[in-house]
């Protein structure tokens, strides 16, 4: 049985018509079609898999304002009563609530069920253990088999029982803005500004659970914010951080067509000002948009880290996923009392690295995780034990750290390296395995295509923790760091191509060299098309 989970939980297009067991695990891998029958099976092999890191056997569910998912997570609560769990509902919230729920109410798993940025018509499902950090791989092999051979099992429920174990034992109120006003008091004591001293902004929610609060919570805090996500048909559609990507920039003339909410509400405030900000679906990243010289462009997690790096020189340790900017992690080698290391692709995996690295204190941890994508992972306080720390990526502190940040070190952005991704989108993407020949074979194109161009030196081919599949060179080319990464995407069916600079401009083209690995796997995963 095929592990059912992706690079952050399970997504597919919500269908709900009637099937079996069999025909939900079917559904889920072969049509990408989440059905209420899949939650229940989920729901009972997660009771029966719960993680060896806590006690008793209490979860709690959670979702986001998609129009099915209060069906899904009744069918959930149902396949855990199945498993003998209890159960605690805390209603439409934000994933890091989720997080925030599982350690308040000390239970053993959380589970949000949510697709974060996917279209609305997606849902999908985020598991969390009773420390409140995200499922690894091993336990979510652990899960999808054994929910293949539940499926295998004659068991069926009565229809009165049925309808009682949708209900929930408990419901529990987790309130986003206690908690960000609590962790604000950890971070306030490392800036110089103030958050009333921000200039107004724009603000895109995704239409989320954050529209329902946020935009009033800082406007309490003497910032001027519009929500314009209101505005929006549908949770995702033409919103939200979803629709941005690190790098996409606007003149003004193509502000009011940009196809984008906070794009298209934006007005001139000033060179170098933060003039929007965009939260994704269930909250748990946050990017900015910045004012330029001729329009507006997208603030990324690399520049709200440099920005951070920048304001509070001190301690850090860095964990960075390995599409963040070269330029950034070099530059922590000018800081000797700073520390920088890459992970896999996934916010879970910066969380995964940090973690050794949490001690018990009552003061913040300089520790944070970055994705471009703006997932930013921050220690929390936990609820009960002030000398303990939890990781968790939340897009509403993001954006206030990212305001306090960029305030304090100037609003120029970093520097930044060259940086660029293409994807081969295809189903026999299993064809990349990161060793095989075809693997030996992109390695020689790619060094052949460096050393034509210049100097290449200390070579070396590699893979990380967490990407089973995945290629990675570095290398020095002209003096500078080099970074080529091919991985198959964990959320969708394509194969990414990665490459690197730590320079903003490699002197040769790149590009080609990026198109060459694309052409080339088109060639493997379609020969017959050529």
């Amino acid at each position: 049985m095929a592990n059912l989970f992706g690079t952050d939980g399970i997504r597919g297009r919500v269908s709900l018509d009637e099937c079996d067991d069999k025909g939900a695990l079917e559904r889920i891998v072969d049509q990408r079609l989440l059905t209420p029958q899949l939650m229940k099976l989920l729901g009972e092999a997660l009771g029966r898999c719960l993680p060896d890191d806590g006690e008793g056997s209490q979860v709690v569910i959670g979702w986001d304002d998609r129009p099915h998912n209060q069906t899904l997570a009744a069918w959930l609560t149902l396949g855990f009563h199945a498993s003998n769990c209890t159960v605690i509902h805390i209603g439409c919230v934000s994933t890091p609530m989720l997080h925030y729920a599982v350690l308040e109410t000390q239970s053993r798993l959380g589970c949000m069920i949510t697709a974060s940025h996917n279209p609305v018509a997606d849902s999908g499902i985020k598991v969390f253990d009773s420390h409140g950090r995200k499922s690894m791989p091993s336990y979510e092999t652990l899960v999808s088999k054994t929910a293949s051979s539940l499926a295998q099992e004659d068991r069926e429920i009565d229809l009165e029982d049925r309808k009682a174990w949708m209900i929930p034992d408990l419901t529990h109120d987790v309130d986003h803005q206690q908690w960000l006003e609590q962790r604000v008091k950890f971070f306030k004591p490392l800036f110089k500004s103030e958050l009333s001293s921000m200039n107004a902004f724009h603000l895109d929610s995704s239409k989320g659970h954050a529209t329902r609060w946020f935009s009033e919570w800082l406007q309490q805090q003497g910032i001027a914010v519009e929500e314009v996500s209101l505005h929006a048909p549908a949770m995702n559609d033409g919103c939200g951080a979803g629709e941005l990507s690190p790098g996409q920039s606007w003149s003004w003339s193509d502000i009011g067509s940009s196809g984008h909410l906070l794009i298209d509400s934006l007005s001139s405030q000033g060179r170098g000002k933060i003039v929007g900000a965009a939260l994704d679906g269930d909250g748990d990243r946050c990017l900015l948009i910045r004012e330029t010289e001729h329009g507006v462009e997208v603030v990324d997690g690399d520049d709200i880290a440099d920005a951070i790096l920048r304001a509070c020189p001190q301690g850090w340790k860095v964990a960075a996923s390995i599409e963040s900017n070269l330029k950034l992690l070099s530059s922590l080698e000018e800081h000797p009392e700073m520390k920088g290391f890459e992970t896999a692709v996934g916010d879970r995996w910066l969380s995964h690295a940090l973690r050794p690295l949490l001690s018990e204190s009552e003061q913040q941890p300089l520790l944070f995780g970055i994705e471009d994508s703006g997932h930013i992972v921050l220690p929390s306080p936990h609820p009960h034990n002030p000398h303990a720390w939890s990781l968790v990526g939340d897009g509403a502190m993001t954006l206030l750290l990212a305001l306090l940040a960029f305030h304090d070190a100037g609003e120029d952005l970093m520097q930044k390296g060259w940086k660029k991704r293409l994807s081969v989108k295809n189903p026999n993407r299993w064809m990349w395995d990161g060793c095989n020949e075809l693997s030996n074979t992109v390695e020689t194109m790619v060094r052949s295509h460096l050393e034509h161009a210049g100097n290449v030196i200390e070579w070396e081919r590699t893979g990380l923790e967490g990407e089973t599949n995945l290629m990675l060179i570095r290398c020095q080319f002209n003096g500078m760091d080099v970074s080529f990464g091919l991985r198959n995407s964990g959320t969708q069916e394509k194969t990414s191509i990665s490459l690197r600079f730590s320079e903003p401009e490699p002197g040769f083209d790149a590009m080609l060299l990026m198109r060459s690995v694309q052409n080339l796997l088109l060639r493997t995963f379609n020969p017959v098309a050529y």
